[in-house]
């Protein structure tokens, strides 16, 4: 073969490659449960949190799921001492499904849990948890750990939840983040988000929710500044499409606890 012909294989090759890329499949959107602790008093809030840090997250961890975040009100916030946020991140809901299997199966988890496993109907570790179960958005398909330096005790989580209408006019508010243009705009930003997606289950719906991450309270509201300022985003906001289509808009400001993946 000459050398001619080498160099037009090789580009053959390559444009072949390059071609077949464009094809590729788009990451797996993932699912998401956020399971929210209501807790009576600082025992059952130190129960909780013992479960979650010695038995629950490992027993993840040797499941194959890395990156369990574990969230409780900001000192400042009402409910602080009465809920606890745990975010699993699942590849399927399949997988959501298996837990229960897979924790009946850890010997490890059963030992480390077992306080909180095998408590007495009169001496529960909580007064109830509710379940909420997500979609990841096709524009971020995947969670993300946040590029934090700062303390976890000083961080500043925010969870907002984005109530619909109606489904139809929900679904354009997903659309405003995935194709008008909201996802990459925090991105850009630097607003650290782990996570946008739709409620599948839960009890308000129709709904989406995200979670932005930052160092302290004062970053937070700088960057929040910054959004608002933003020439893009006032550009999106007033664009005739994406018009009224948030009934309700609410925000939980959370701290990660010490042993939290996230």
């Amino acid at each position: 073969m000459t050398r001619h012909s080498k160099l037009n294989a090789i580009v053959a090759l390559l444009l072949f490659t390059i071609t077949l890329s464009s094809f590729a499949a788009p990451p797996k959107r993932e699912f998401y449960e956020i399971k929210i602790y209501h807790l009576k008093n600082s025992d059952q809030e130190t129960r909780v949190e013992n479960y979650l840090k010695d038995a629950y997250i490992p027993a993840m961890h040797r499941a194959g799921i890395k990156n369990v975040g574990v969230f409780k009100p900001v000192a400042s916030d009402t409910m602080a001492g009465k809920l606890i946020y745990v975010f699993t991140p699942l590849k399927s809901l399949e997988q959501l499904l298996d837990i229960p299997k897979t924790l009946a199966k850890d010997a490890a988890y059963a030992s480390a849990g077992k306080d909180y496993i095998d408590a007495e109907y009169k001496n529960a570790p909580y007064a109830r948890y509710e379940t909420i179960v997500l979609q990841a958005f096709t524009g971020m398909p995947m969670h993300k750990k946040p590029a934090l330096t700062g303390p976890k005790s000083e961080r500043v989580y925010e969870l907002r939840s984005y109530e619909g209408h109606t489904e139809k006019i929900y679904r354009n508010k997903v659309k405003m983040f995935n194709d008008g243009g909201e996802v990459p705009l925090f991105e850009r930003l630097g607003f650290n988000a782990v996570f946008y997606a739709e409620v599948i289950a839960g009890s308000h719906q129709p709904n989406l929710m995200y979670m932005t991450t930052f160092d302290n309270k004062a970053s937070r509201d700088e960057h929040w500044k910054a959004f608002s300022a933003d020439a893009e985003w006032n550009k999106l906001k007033v664009n005739p499409e994406y018009q009224n289509n948030v009934s309700k808009n609410t925000s939980f400001y959370l701290t990660p606890t010490d042993y939290s993946d996230i």
